[in-house]
């Protein structure tokens, strides 16, 4: 029989180098689960639904209003900062939504579409509908990318193994 020891460090106590080894390893620790998940829950809160995204070649996010877009942008408003992109859309959508009222309105009430000119409203209204929609979920995807590029940062990954206390060999092999 043989015994082995090993002497063990914790990450700060490594090398630079060795640290950096540790965090090569360890370059998915953050993103090995459904780490987009509080984005998706974060999405739903406002009204909408996010199916699916890519942030690499493909690049895209898609989904759809849970109500209606109207709906969704009251929601940021209400629920985002003034300096998130996600609200800034949303009071660009607003202001159009209102301009385009406005528009088609008789002149005497402004805040309401004019009998006769439904038909026109309707359809610009959904062209603004889907761009509002193609915006947000742009807005969605930028953030996700950001994340994860957060998460797989090396600072990231450092803080992750110091928070969990994780060991390591003199050379930064993760023990």
């Amino acid at each position: 029989m043989r015994t082995i020891r090993t002497k063990l460090y914790q990450f700060d106590e490594l090398s630079k180098e060795a640290q950096q080894t540790a965090i090569s390893k360890n370059y998915d620790i953050n993103v090995d689960f459904d780490w987009w998940s509080f984005i998706y829950d974060d999405a739903k809160n406002i009204g909408l639904s996010i199916s699916t995204f890519d942030i690499d070649r493909g690049d895209y996010c898609k989904g759809e209003f849970v109500d209606d877009a109207m709906e969704c942008a009251r929601l940021i408003i209400a629920e985002h900062g003034e300096t998130c992109e996600t609200y800034k859309t949303a009071k660009n959508y607003i202001s159009d939504y209102g301009k385009l009222v406005y528009k088609y309105s008789d002149g005497i009430k402004s805040n309401y579409v004019a009998e006769g000119n439904e038909h026109a409203f309707d359809q610009e209204a959904d062209e603004l509908d889907a761009e509002f929609l193609k915006s947000i979920l742009e807005d969605y995807r930028i953030i996700l990318s950001k994340e994860y590029a957060f998460l797989t940062s090396d600072e990231a990954i450092a803080e992750t193994i110091r928070s969990n206390e994780y060991e390591f060999t003199i050379d930064g092999k993760q023990f």
